[in-house]
């Protein structure tokens, strides 16, 4: 193929063209990638986004592809005759058309944003390659044969991009497994050089970090504590926290293990060998990735079914914990509120809007705590936390003065004053158990209600049983109800209109910000605003 001459001034060009689609092509489907991210590097959680968006960020990129191609057709087709670098000119249009696409994608907020780890960026430098590649070949194949678009046909990658990413994306797994190794065993062997370390493994369906975080707090009166920071749960998480994060002078490493598929905590569990274990809960959490509550249980299970000489810790609030500890063969404690055989057992509690105020016994000891934490399901966790401490040496003294000190983890109903309105932002990502605790907690309030949410996601088959249920409970609370998108709308709005809302006071918004900007206009001074859950950005 003449093309390919190295004499050929057109090959010079089209090199220099493909290297600057394919850096423009990365950036266009930063989404894809940003999905890839989200979805743990899975690309069943790729295909379940494209399957819940409807393919609509491909009709976005194909819209772009058409209208870049006919403008680049038609001005070929005016230029016809004015020499060989005629068909250069309609590239304007698909640059232009493209750095605008990638402006108005990167103005839309994100809830959690792609992040630029090591793996992205060979992720991003393989997908570089392939659309660069893809690019040289379309503009040598469409130079030599057809002429009234040559050069042109570059407008029309980015309808490539949503098959390129999770093919670079597979082409690399091999690869990625290999480094995930390498890093998993220079994490065993930095834990195999602190014997003396108690570690700590904590997993649920939900509760997980707020548990992490209040533990922290409590188990820093009598030791040198390392916490994964963040939501560092996956088998690269942790090893960052033990290569990065362990020192020699730690004591206690708290291991946050989560868990999207059957063998995760497993493989977690392998890596950091834990002596005591912490079940928050066993909920529907992923169910549908997970096909089964069955299976989140058994997969919950295995890091109670790890621990040899140590203690593991169930939330007695929860039936599916529950079920765990009654079939469990290790030692084992029950936490929780108001239960006669808890270990550690919270009671006489009164929640107001400053704060919680509580009874906290164990072993006949009681004392009396007082926290600024709002929520049942919170002293859910402090139970949680407080039964492991004691079994680690900690005098309810030292627990009861820890306890007065626990601040409410951003985003998980963290109360929030803020030019004469009230907010209770319990934005991240929301179970049934704390949906049901942040409307109870917003019950507490006298002046008028508003919450916005999206309602709840990632139940499988009772996703829309849940968001009815919410809905129902809202009515009897709120004073007006936002909803976010369209992923729920049709249930909260039947949970609200069967539970005698008027209809009048049910809003829509597309998304967060038009949900802000709709609130501007309704809320006035002393209202108090409930912020529940807020849709992850594979579900926009």
């Amino acid at each position: 193929m003449e093309f390919f001459n190295y004499n050929n001034i057109h090959l010079h060009i089209a090199i220099i063209l493909s290297v600057v689609n394919g850096v423009l092509m990365c950036f266009a489907g930063s989404k894809l990638l940003q999905i890839i991210q989200l979805s743990g590097y899975k690309i069943s959680g790729y295909r379940a986004w494209l399957k819940d968006t409807k393919v609509k960020y491909i009709g976005r990129l194909a819209i772009l592809s058409f209208l870049s191609i006919a403008c680049v057709v038609v001005t070929n087709a005016l230029l016809d005759g004015y020499g060989e670098y005629y068909s250069y000119v309609g590239l304007i249009f698909y640059f232009y058309f493209t750095i605008v696409f990638i402006v108005n994608m990167y103005r839309v907020p994100q809830k959690t944003p792609l992040k630029q780890t090591k793996r992205m960026t060979r992720l991003m430098t393989v997908t570089f390659l392939l659309m660069a590649g893809i690019t040289l070949g379309l503009i040598a194949l469409f130079s030599e044969y057809v002429w009234f678009v040559k050069f042109g046909i570059v407008a029309i990658t980015p309808i490539f991009l949503p098959v390129v990413v999770p093919i670079a994306h597979l082409l690399m797994v091999p690869i990625e497994e290999l480094i995930r190794q390498i890093y998993v065993i220079k994490a065993k062997n930095k834990l195999k050089k602190y014997p003396n370390l108690i570690k700590i493994g904590i997993t649920g369906s939900f509760g997980k970090t707020t548990t992490k975080h209040f533990l922290n707090v409590i188990l820093s009166k009598k030791y040198k504590v390392c916490m994964s920071p963040h939501s560092f749960n996956t088998p690269m998480g942790l090893t960052k926290v033990i290569l990065k994060y362990l020192k020699p002078e730690h004591e206690v490493l708290i291991a946050e293990m989560g868990a999207r598929q059957l063998g995760d905590i497993s493989y977690l569990c392998k890596m950091v060998k834990p002596k005591h274990a912490i079940i928050t809960a066993v909920g529907n959490q992923h169910l549908a990735t997970f096909g089964s509550k069955e299976n989140i249980a058994k997969e919950k299970n295995q890091l109670a079914k790890a621990i040899s000489d140590g203690i593991v810790a169930f939330n007695s609030n929860n039936q599916g914990a529950m079920n765990l500890y009654q079939n469990c063969d290790k030692q084992k404690i029950a936490c929780g509120l108001d239960g006669e055989n808890n270990f550690a057992n919270i009671t006489n509690i009164k929640i107001t809007p400053q704060g919680s105020e509580f009874d906290l016994t164990i072993e006949n000891k009681t004392v009396s705590c007082k926290t600024k934490l709002l929520g049942k399901h919170n002293l859910q966790d402090i139970a949680l936390s407080c039964g492991i401490a004691y079994k680690m040496g900690l005098k309810l003294s030292e627990i009861k003065s820890a306890i007065a000190t626990l601040k409410p983890i951003p985003h998980r109903l963290e109360l929030i004053h803020e030019n004469g309105i009230t907010i209770l932002d319990n934005s991240f990502n929301s179970s049934v158990e704390s949906t049901t605790a942040a409307i109870e907690t917003l019950a507490l309030f006298e002046n008028d209600k508003i919450v916005v949410t999206p309602g709840l996601v990632e139940l499988g088959q009772t996703e829309y049983e849940e968001n009815q249920r919410m809905g129902e409970q809202l009515a009897l609370v709120a004073t007006k109800v936002v909803i976010v998108n369209k992923v729920n709308k049709e249930a909260i709005t039947k949970g609200l209109l069967i539970g005698g809302f008027n209809e009048e006071n049910i809003l829509f918004a597309e998304d967060l910000e038009q949900a802000k900007n709709l609130l501007s206009t309704i809320i006035k001074n002393g209202d108090v605003v409930l912020f529940q859950n807020d849709l992850p950005d594979n579900y926009t």
